[in-house]
């Protein structure tokens, strides 16, 4: 009997590892550009999310994927132009509902926006693990 849901989940195990340092690196990256830098809340966090989807390929290529997937700027672009481009207006609606009509805190607020777009985001990053599968 074969065990076909192992490889999913320990990409969702990976994923979730690499995503809760992710979540690290953007809550670091949205409070230094806010509080340091003075940046309005939807730049600072649209700069925060592409910090962390950079952060995120680099090591989902190298170690969520490792077996499936290089690091080349093709797959780069592609990553990008996908969960980047999802995290980066999810994110911006997100935060613009909460903060800027709801007057929620922007870090409160940044930590909700993660969670509802994580799930999404695995689909989209699982997707670019499969489809560039190799041998």
């Amino acid at each position: 009997m074969t065990h076909a849901w192992r490889p999913m989940a320990m990409r969702w195990f990976k994923f979730n590892l690499v995503g809760g340092i992710g979540i690290a690196v953007q809550l670091a990256t949205l409070t230094s550009l806010k509080m340091v830098w003075h940046l309005d809340y939807l730049i600072a966090t649209a700069l925060a999310v592409e910090v962390t989807v950079i952060h995120n390929f680099l090591w989902h290529a190298r170690f969520t994927c490792a077996n499936r997937a290089g690091a080349g700027f093709a797959r780069f672009v592609k990553f990008n132009l996908t969960t980047g481009l999802f995290s980066i207006t999810g994110n911006l609606l997100l935060m613009k509902l909460l903060v800027g009509f709801a007057h929620v805190n922007y870090l409160l607020a940044n930590g909700i926006t993660i969670t509802a777009c994580s799930v999404v985001n695995f689909l989209v990053s699982d997707g670019f693990c499969v489809r560039s599968g190799s041998k």
